[in-house]
């Protein structure tokens, strides 16, 4: 049986969720445990070491020390605790700094200024992004719909040679953008199904995409951490997926279209954590995903 330690601990809850709030229990200037105190809690432990030795398990209920050593130490435990009252006391952090500090915490974490620290980073770093992947059966329906009602976007996808269309996801975070902590936020939903709307058909002659809205999981709406989400369909050659995010400020200066899709399409996705390389300059390179689990 394996005990983690507390940096083992702390970094899985940092990748679950990415941030970590401590409350605050004991003074850290506080004085030295009694020596009564200091004792019973020693024999405790010892009891339990040897309970686990010998049963090979941690719960204290089973075995013959459950009515005998267990029940004699814990009335012992009370005793010495209850006569040393007035020291637990005087070494706890005050309730209210309690609330304080928390609530601090839960601020800075709302605005980011939290980050992951050096062990997780080491040990997560591979992670790149979270993404909700699609069918690209799914997708290459939804284009051809839009390109049923509109024949410039159909002369477009004829061109661009429609059934090549990149293999499409919705970006939720990546580690150079948003950071290790924000990919990692998103392993409480992994290997979940998102509802992903689409509503509009951008393009150019050097790139494609869709504008996304993502659902719900579980009651929890799922959030990109992209100011545009979208799924990019296609980029020209030598031209970066990431380009995409510029084609709402190029359909402002006249420089790409927006189609809208009305009514929205809906299709689930499954959302990932992983790795991704895209193909470049005619260079494929396999995108790849693994789990955090």
């Amino acid at each position: 049986m394996h005990f983690q330690s507390r940096t083992e601990f702390e970094s899985e809850l940092y990748e679950r969720f990415g941030s970590l709030v401590k409350m605050p229990l004991l003074k850290p200037d506080r004085a030295l445990l009694p020596g009564d105190v200091k004792s019973i809690l020693d024999e405790g432990l010892s009891i339990f070491k040897l309970h686990r030795s010998r049963r090979g398990r941690r719960k204290r209920s089973n075995g013959s020390y459950a009515s005998e050593e267990w029940e004699q130490w814990e009335k012992r435990l009370r005793e010495i605790l209850f006569k040393n009252e007035d020291y637990l006391k005087s070494i706890q952090v005050p309730f209210e700094v309690v609330v304080k500090e928390v609530v601090e915490q839960l601020k800075a974490v709302a605005k980011g200024d939290i980050g992951t620290p050096d062990t997780a980073k080491r040990r997560f770093g591979n992670i790149i992004f979270a993404a909700v992947t699609l069918s690209q059966a799914d997708i290459l329906c939804l284009v051809r719909k839009v390109a049923e009602k509109d024949t410039d976007v159909n002369n477009f996808l004829e061109a661009i040679k429609l059934d090549n269309l990149n293999k499409v996801h919705v970006t939720l975070a990546h580690k150079r953008a948003h950071g290790v902590a924000a990919v990692a936020s998103y392993a409480v939903y992994q290997n979940q199904e998102v509802p992903v709307s689409f509503n509009a058909f951008f393009y150019n002659d050097k790139m494609a995409a869709l504008e996304a809205q993502l659902g719900m999981v579980n009651g929890e709406t799922v959030d990109s951490r992209n100011d545009w989400p979208h799924g990019t369909l296609w980029t020209a050659a030598c031209v970066g997926p990431k380009e995409a995010n510029t084609l709402p400020k190029l359909v402002s200066k006249g420089k790409a279209k927006r189609v809208q899709i009305d009514p929205p399409i809906t299709i689930s996705g499954l959302l990932l954590i992983g790795r991704l390389v895209y193909r470049i300059c005619g260079v494929e390179i396999k995108i790849r995903f693994s789990s955090l689990c």
